[in-house]
């Protein structure tokens, strides 16, 4: 009974992995705006996330001057102008204070069930952009009124059912992980043969390792193959990877753990048996 028990309880913690990792990264990563704007930053620097900027901030800055027959070298300038912005530290500083805005409202549409989509507010980066082209002397630049564009860089369709999953791993978040240690210590505990129990522990550690990456492909998959077609796919892939780092580095810790305390619990039995 001792032996079903602890094998029991060692299957329990190799599903418990992936379910408390993803608690408590839903609490405490996506839950603090520091973490998530942490997360998000290295995002400033991808090309693809800085087309999109780009791109949309062109279009409504553009669509705020009225030039003219000069309208078309406007254009131009203002496009030269934010691809050379979006290279500089003012656009990093901006960057990070447009997704510690964003967070608000990602986390207000996972909470109170209001929006259904990632956006980031990129007035901070229009603001200073407009800044730039003034000091710099740019026709009509200082005509930019102040803008609010947000830009959609992911899309839910079914975001009611993970605003419920999110509520649950909130509440989730500290004692999930907590319970899989603990079941991990009593399946060791109660085992007849505790140097096996240790090794089906580990062995069970990195099975739930393995489920949790799964896990991470799998949803990346069906939330980028389920993006409407207006938003870059590109874009929508960094700000998924972003998000998830904490996920895909879990998984490599949890891995090496369980796998060094096997490997540890099989090479004491071989010391043991050595004359």
């Amino acid at each position: 009974m001792r032996t079903f028990l602890s094998a029991v309880l060692i299957a329990l913690v190799a599903l418990l992995v992936p379910a408390s990792a993803v608690a408590y990264w839903a609490d405490h990563e996506l839950g603090s705006a520091d973490r998530y704007t942490a997360a998000m930053s290295p995002l400033a620097s991808d090309p693809a996330v800085q087309n999109v900027v780009v791109t949309q901030a062109g279009r409504a800055l553009s669509g705020q001057i009225d030039a003219g027959p000069f309208q078309g070298g406007v254009d131009a300038l203002l496009g030269e102008a934010l691809r050379s912005f979006v290279g500089t530290p003012a656009y990093q500083t901006a960057w990070d204070a447009a997704n510690r805005a964003a967070h608000g409202a990602f986390f207000h549409a996972l909470t109170t069930g209001d929006g259904n989509a990632v956006t980031i507010d990129l007035a901070p980066v229009i603001a200073s952009v407009k800044g730039d082209l003034v000091d710099n002397g740019v026709p009509f630049a200082d005509r930019i009124p102040e803008t609010h564009l947000s830009v959609k860089v992911m899309e839910y369709d079914n975001l009611g059912a993970l605003r419920k999953g999110f509520r649950m791993l909130q509440i989730a978040g500290v004692w999930l992980p907590v319970l899989t240690v603990v079941l991990a210590a009593v399946a060791i505990a109660v085992a007849v043969r505790r140097r096996r129990a240790v090794l089906a522990t580990g062995l069970g550690l990195a099975v739930g390792a393995l489920l949790l990456w799964a896990a991470v492909v799998l949803c990346r998959r069906l939330t980028l193959d389920d993006l409407p077609a207006d938003i870059d796919r590109a874009a929508a892939e960094a700000v998924y990877d972003a998000l998830t780092a904490f996920l895909r580095t879990t998984v490599w810790v949890v891995l090496a753990v369980g796998l060094a305390a096997a490997l540890a619990a099989w090479l004491t039995g071989r010391l043991r048996r050595t004359p």
